[in-house]
């Protein structure tokens, strides 16, 4: 695989659970990919970072005040 495809491949997303105190901050900004359970506890809806949602995928990493999301 080239560097170009390996560039262009979605990066996966990773959640550390027991870094997650439900705050939900990542579900304000990219539904899309974060739900909470029924815990209050963050879960994902894709394992990869879809497409067109790059942005707010990462913004809501950023935001995550125990740092619990981060990328493969």
């Amino acid at each position: 695989m080239t560097e170009d495809k390996q560039a262009a491949s979605p990066r996966k997303i990773l959640i550390d659970q027991d870094l997650c105190c439900g705050y939900g901050v990542c579900k304000e900004i990219c539904p899309q990919v974060f739900e909470l359970d029924d815990a209050g506890i963050v879960v994902l809806l894709t394992e990869t970072i879809p497409e067109g949602l790059e942005g707010e995928t990462v913004e809501a990493a950023e935001a995550c005040p125990q740092m619990a999301i981060t990328f493969a």
